[in-house]
């Protein structure tokens, strides 16, 4: 049966592939292969099924040849544009930093004014007390030469009657008359010489009067200038205190709590700004003197913002270029245990790649932990702790004080990792938190 459906299938073959004889000759004999239809339909076959395998692998390994270089180039742009984006964070944090110099100096120089002109305010103000007692004087002087005048004339009328009285001759009344008319002379010279020191007195008065209108007009002038340069100075402030503010509370951190913080531990050199007195006799502060408190106390804000600022990891703890990769929260495990909570955030970069610490602290671990590999842990002010985890080498101690920028380690591929990268955790209180929230919310002030 078998072999009567060969012959049919090799008779229908024959038709198109004709039975060949390949000839094999040797020196003593000469053989032959018959290659029926049949096999010629197998062997053509395998050799169509080899080409297209060879078409089909080729134009596989082309597409995968193309899509690679396509991801090279994307990530070619990618860090490209990352790397501007850093460029241009650095130069906004530069251009911040001029203008807070700048702010400070505007600051200096507006103080040396307030300085300058609260003096010369003091120093009119003592010109116009010594005039105001010049005049009392002369007035007091006045009014006494009035009196003794008036008294001298009721004395001589006194005289002249018991003169009278005492001798009725004519040439008593003719003495009389004499002494009366000495006595009016020198009480006219008298008069005179009062009349001239009023005149006098008048004439210093008047002089008087116009210095304190123009001391008057000095003192409107300065205050004028003075509610300017305080405007310019809360402008300043206010400007200078709304990014820093912003900045703890988009972290989610209270400013204020942080702040209470600082002023209780805060033990450097100079501490907050004191309050401007110009009274020393216990009365009430002058507005200006309100203001510039207000500044003071501003500046007093800012100051214990940036100490705060430096013992809070608002820092990148890389400064090389870096690509996010694992990010705070639920992922897929790296070596296939499942959906797992990561607790800080990937950054993959260069084999032994800088890392620094992020904020002034102390160093409480420095070694290996299982999982992290060589893990370096610093502890900060408001219970804050870092962990960078993964490291090639580690550069410190623990009981070693850090500040912020310090190289601490290598970034590395120790302990639990698939790649050179570095894990960085922010746990506040023991809890982990997000470290991006940190790295964003520092990115429009530094």
């Amino acid at each position: 049966m078998m072999t009567r459906v060969t012959y049919r299938i090799n008779a229908t073959l024959e038709r198109f592939l004709p039975e060949q004889r390949l000839f094999l000759k040797s020196d003593t004999e000469t053989r032959f292969i018959r290659l029926r239809p049949a096999t010629q339909l197998i062997a053509m076959t395998g050799c169509a099924m080899f080409v297209a395998w060879t078409i089909v692998a080729t134009a596989v390994l082309m597409m995968d040849s193309i899509g690679a270089g396509s991801s090279r180039e994307q990530s070619q742009r990618q860090q490209a544009m990352y790397e501007e984006r850093l460029n241009a964070l650095s130069q906004d944090r530069d251009l911040r930093a001029d203008e807070a110099a700048r702010a400070q100096e505007r600051f200096n120089l507006a103080l040396e004014q307030v300085a300058d002109m609260q003096a010369r305010l003091l120093a009119s103000e003592d010109r116009r007390r010594e005039l105001e007692t010049g005049i009392e004087v002369i007035q007091s002087t006045l009014r006494r030469t009035i009196i003794e005048r008036d008294e001298a004339r009721t004395k001589a009328d006194e005289v002249a009657q018991a003169l009278a009285a005492s001798t009725g001759s004519v040439r008593s009344e003719e003495g009389r008359q004499r002494d009366t008319v000495d006595t009016l002379a020198i009480l006219t010279e008298a008069l005179g010489a009062a009349a001239q020191e009023r005149d006098l007195m008048e004439g210093a008065a008047q002089k008087a009067a116009e210095r304190a209108e123009e001391i008057m007009a000095e003192k409107r002038e300065m205050e004028r200038q003075n509610d300017v340069i305080f405007a310019q100075l809360e402008e300043a402030v206010t400007v200078s205190m709304e990014p820093l503010d912003n900045m703890f509370r988009d972290a989610g951190l209270s400013p204020d709590d942080l702040l209470d913080s600082v002023r209780q531990g805060y033990s450097g050199t100079g501490g907050p700004l004191a309050p401007i007195s110009l009274s020393t006799s216990g009365s009430r502060a002058t507005p200006e003197a309100t203001r510039a408190n207000a500044i003071l106390q501003g500046l007093d804000r800012m100051n214990m913002y940036r100490i705060a600022a430096f013992k809070t990891p608002f820092a990148s703890p890389v400064n090389t270029p870096v690509r996010y990769t694992s990010g705070f929260g639920g992922r897929s495990d790296p070596f296939g245990r499942g959906w797992r909570r990561h607790e800080g955030q990937d950054m993959a970069g260069a084999y032994g790649a800088p890392i620094l610490a992020t904020a002034d602290g102390v160093v409480i671990h420095a070694g290996w932990e299982s999982g992290y590999g060589r893990l370096v842990k610093i502890r900060h002010e408001f219970g804050i702790e870092t962990r960078y985890a993964h490291l090639s080498q580690i550069r410190v101690n623990v009981g070693d004080r850090v500040s912020r920028g310090d190289r601490i380690g290598d970034m590395g591929n120790s302990g639990r990792s698939t790649g050179t990268h570095l894990h960085y955790e922010i746990r506040i209180g023991g809890e982990a938190i997000n470290p991006m929230t940190f790295i964003k919310a520092a990115r429009d002030v530094f």
